[in-house]
């Protein structure tokens, strides 16, 4: 039998049941809990930022209290926990790859499987007198609830959207209001999820950095160090202009910016980022260099700024993933070339005479 481990800092004594010891959790988020979430936030540790699955214990639950289904993503765990203090309640917690409930349950590893062998493994039969499960109600695309019952005899019952709503849920008998039934997407809500992707973006383009440095010495009428470290740099400050306006820019306007698709959404900061390049260049008309130089820019940043956006689809509450996978045959193979053919025309810039 699966046992949760006792050993996690967020344990604070143990339960006895019928089916053995349960840890009793803590409803206070400590120092730690706060530092790993800000960290978990910016893409640091993010992927191993879990909890042990099984089961655990809230308050002082008995064979009568609600048992709370969750994902074993350490953020998600904690935002449960934190937000029904004063609750007794059951936490069964699954095995989902350290993945938040909503996008668990869209790859499958919050799904019935999943859930069905946890009952089991858990002893929670043995734990409980009733049979019924209270899930998040953005586990639905994963779970399906007559096969749960044919399968464990427990009967699922999707909650709110959010767990700040579960008290009240609770409370009123396992009732949700349609303001509990509606997933919001907000200002601040698409805020904190810009680091995770701003951090990728910056990562990857640490390996462009030398590149464009190094192409930034082609031609030109200085030294060949002397044009890599100004050319080359203000080319990194393009780039780094056109990530800001994909991975943060899109995200912050989402709702304004023009379009449907994501891709369509991020060209209008991109191109934003191309004028204040030019801006910054200060290009004179009639000196061809500079012309094929902006042409290149004016390519290459709504590009990359069109792809981050795209990236952004996986984080939203807009999209469907037919509708990104549609999205991505058109829009992925137009930023591939219009990045390519605008790196070689600023390229080629540096060898016009």
């Amino acid at each position: 039998m699966s046992r949760s481990r006792f050993d996690q800092p967020f344990v604070v004594s143990t339960i006895w049941t019928p089916a053995g010891g349960v840890p009793r959790v803590s409803t206070e988020l400590k120092r730690r809990d706060k530092w790993g979430t800000f960290k978990a936030r910016w893409s640091i540790g993010r992927m191993s930022y879990t909890v042990e699955p099984g089961l655990y214990a809230l308050g002082n639950p008995n064979d009568g209290s609600p048992v709370l289904v969750t994902a074993n993503y350490k953020m998600t765990f904690d935002s449960l926990r934190s937000e029904v203090s004063g609750l007794d309640a059951w936490l069964l917690v699954l095995d989902t790859n350290g993945i938040n409930v909503w996008c668990a349950a869209g790859k499958g590893t919050l799904g019935t499987a999943e859930l069905v062998e946890r009952i089991k493994s858990s002893g929670l039969e043995q734990v409980v007198a009733h049979r019924k499960l209270i899930l998040p109600q953005l586990a639905g695309p994963g779970v399906a609830a007559h096969r749960v019952k044919e399968l464990s005899g427990f009967r699922v019952i999707f909650g709110p959207v959010r767990a700040s709503d579960l008290m009240e849920f609770i409370r009123t008998g396992n009732r949700a209001t349609p303001e509990m039934r509606r997933k919001t997407f907000g200002l601040w809500e698409r805020t904190v999820l810009i680091p995770v992707e701003l951090v990728d973006a910056l990562r990857a383009a640490a390996f462009l950095v030398p590149v464009l440095i190094l192409l930034g010495g082609i031609g030109g009428s200085g030294g060949f160090w002397f044009n890599a470290l100004h050319q080359g740099l203000f080319a990194v400050t393009a780039i780094i202009l056109a990530i800001l306006a994909g991975a943060v820019v899109t995200p912050v306007l989402l709702p304004w910016l023009p379009g449907r698709a994501f891709s369509m959404k991020g060209l209008v900061p991109g191109l934003s980022a191309a004028l204040a390049i030019v801006a910054i260049r200060g290009w004179v008309a009639g000196e061809w260099p500079g012309l094929v130089e902006i042409c290149g820019w004016f390519l290459m940043l709504p590009a990359l700024a069109s792809y981050l956006a795209m990236n952004f689809t996986g984080a939203s509450t807009y999209t469907s993933l037919s509708g990104v996978k549609r999205e991505m045959r058109i829009a992925v193979p137009l930023q591939i070339g219009g990045a390519a053919l605008g790196l070689l025309l600023w390229v080629g810039s540096r060898l016009v005479v």
